[in-house]
Formats: C-alpha cells, sequence, structure tokens
C-alpha cells in the first residue's frame, strides 16, 4: 500500500470569504493539510466559532495572528490578505516555504502598471518578475516550476476563459473589446461595508467602478487587448457572469465559434463548453466554469459568455488547483467541477 504524504500548508487571512473557502477546499484535500491558519483581529478565536459552517473540520483550531514566524517551513501558503498586505510578508516568506500562492492582486502585474491601477508604488517591485500567472488552462507549463503563484482575479478569469480562445485564434479585434460581468456580493470581501448590506443589495442591480476597475489592467495583459470594462453588482451571494463583446475580424459564425470553444477546453477538467447561455447557478459552490459564444451576422460581433463561482474558480479554487500543478499532484486533488444546486 503506497502512503500519501501530507504536505502542510498554511492560509494567511483565513478569516475572509476567501480564506473560509480555501479552509473549506482543504479539509477535503487528499494531501494538503491546513496546520496554521491566520485572521486578521481574530487571533485567539476559534474557527468554528468564527466561521460555524467549517466547525466540521476545524472546530478546535484557532486562529493565530499573521506572521512570517508562525509561516515559516511549511510547503505552501496561500495569501488571502487584504490588498497591499502580501507585498510585506511575501519578500521573507520567499526563502522560508516551499510555495506561495497570493489570492491578492499584489504579483498580478509588473510594478509600473500595478502603480497606474493601484495609485501607490509597489514595495517588492523585484518580485513581480517572478511571480507567475496562476491561470492553470492560460499557463500550466510555467505554473509546474513555480515558487511564486499570483491567482488572477475573479473578473479576469471569466473574461480571459471566455475570450482567450477567440484572441488565440486571431478572429477578433482586439483594439475595442467590451466586457460587462456581474458578481455576487460575497467579491467585495468579508468586512461590513454600507453598500453591501440587505436594505441595499436586496431587489438591486448596480454598476461600479466605471471606466476604471482595476481588474482591467488584467484583462488587457491577458488578451493583448484593449478592454472597456463595467462590472455590477448582483443581489446574490456567490456567482460571476460574463458577456464580452468583440469584433469579428474574419469570416466567423457561430457554429465556428462553438468549435474554437470546444477545440480549447474539451480536454480541461474544469471548464464546460455548453450550449445555452451559461447562468452563475451551475458553478456555485465548485471550481467549475461554463463558456459559450455566439456570432451576431447582422452586427458582426462576438458575444462570449463565462460563468464561475467567484469564490471558487474566480479565487480559492483557482488557487488549490495551481498549486496542486506546482507541487506535481493532480491538478484536480481537492477539487469537484460539479456545482451545488439548488
Amino acid at each position: 500500500m503506497y502512503k500519501i504524504t501530507v504536505m502542510n500548508v498554511g492560509v494567511a487571512g483565513a478569516s475572509g470569504y476567501a480564506g473560509a473557502e480555501l479552509l473549506r477546499l482543504l479539509s477535503q484535500h487528499p494531501t494538503l493539510e491546513v496546520t496554521v491558519a491566520t485572521g486578521h483581529r481574530n487571533e485567539g478565536k476559534a474557527i468554528g466559532d468564527f466561521t460555524p459552517s467549517l466547525l466540521g473540520g476545524y472546530g478546535h483550531v484557532n486562529f493565530v495572528e499573521t506572521s512570517v514566524e508562525k509561516l515559516r517551513g511549511l510547503d505552501v501558503v496561500f495569501l488571502a490578505l487584504p490588498h497591499g498586505a502580501s507585498q510585506n510578508i511575501v519578500p521573507e516568506l520567499m526563502d522560508r516555504v516551499g510555495l506561495i500562492v497570493d489570492l491578492g492582486a499584489d504579483f498580478r502585474l509588473p510594478p509600473e502598471v500595478y502603480e497606474q491601477w493601484y495609485g501607490e508604488v509597489h514595495r517588492a517591485p523585484d518580485l513581480c518578475h517572478h511571480a507567475v500567472n496562476g491561470l492553470v488552462e492560460r499557463n500550466r507549463d510555467a505554473i509546474k516550476a513555480a515558487k511564486l503563484i499570483a491567482a488572477p482575479g475573479c473578473y479576469p478569469t471569466a473574461a480571459t476563459l471566455a475570450l482567450s480562445p477567440f484572441r488565440d485564434a486571431g478572429v477578433i479585434a482586439t483594439d475595442n473589446v467590451i466586457v460587462d460581468a456581474a458578481s455576487g456580493v460575497s467579491g467585495a470581501g468579508r468586512p461590513a461595508k454600507d453598500h453591501l448590506t440587505f436594505n441595499h443589495v436586496d431587489e438591486n442591480f448596480s454598476a461600479y467602478g466605471l471606466l476604471d476597475h482595476r481588474h482591467t489592467a488584467e484583462m488587457e495583459r491577458n488578451l493583448g487587448a484593449t478592454v472597456l470594462f463595467t462590472p455590477h453588482l448582483a443581489p446574490m451571494v456567490r456567482g460571476m457572469l460574463v458577456t464580452a463583446y468583440a469584433k469579428v475580424t474574419t469570416d466567423l459564425d457561430t457554429a465556428g465559434a462553438m468549435a474554437l470553444l470546444h477545440d480549447a477546453y474539451d480536454h480541461e477538467a474544469f471548464v464546460h463548453v455548453v450550449d445555452e447561455a451559461p447562468a452563475t447557478k451551475w458553478a456555485s459552490g465548485s471550481n467549475a466554469a461554463f463558456v459559450s459564444a455566439r456570432v451576431d451576422l447582422r452586427t458582426g460581433n462576438l458575444v462570449a459568455l463565462g460563468a464561475i463561482d467567484n469564490l471558487g474558480k474566480g479565487a480559492a479554487g483557482q488557487a488549490i488547483q495551481a498549486a496542486n500543478l506546482a507541487l506535481g499532484l493532480d491538478e484536480s486533488s481537492g477539487l469537484s467541477s460539479i456545482g451545488v444546486y439548488p
């Protein structure tokens, strides 16, 4: 009988929504075992008391402070920290842990692009060049050799999966790609915010981040295109739907567009090409992504659609998928492509 070697894992920022999702998924992982969970302002509290849904897996485990000392020596560290916090800890962690997977935005962009979109000077610019984009379906070979993985944002993940096969095939114009997207409120994080209260969100649908949402830079980098991006807040907890538009530059119809999606993803474990327009509920609770497309011959536009769980393929699930690959494990370990319904 073969003995499975357990790897010790740390989750920094485990008290947030993405961190809690990491804990949930890792509790069922056959190889990765959480031995350290840090929680900002929640040090000493039991995980199961703060997030009761995790009681069965972590009922007697307490959050600890977020520090290099607590995380050093671990095989893998997932960082689910507030914006800007990873820059303070990654430089010291690099030589003290086996693998770092950052779910935040700190290492997704070159330092000069980061400064442009985030309005601040990057505090660890050299490490930006060492970080590997963690969208497995687009960057599998580089991830296998990675030491620092930057998991992409939820919006760029859905948009890139929906549009990249057409960009790769050279069948769309890249000077004016339009991305409309809607996300559940969990994408804004766990800390209380007035605009995320029930009274504001229920029976409401609103746009935000007009013209300057920071995920635009990731989309443009992934697609090599100029992108106009408008995100929306939908009255749901989980889920993300992207509807993207691009001008078709070749003789392409809907059947040809669907064929390109099938060629790109039929061999992928987590990306499902569907004939119907995808819905957010299909991916809920899973690491799955659903994509589809139409070509409007009347206007000459491609319509590309993608649906994911913003906490799954858009955050925690994707981070684990990338870590699996970098660690030489089956990339599907601990993950499901089957959503929760209803």
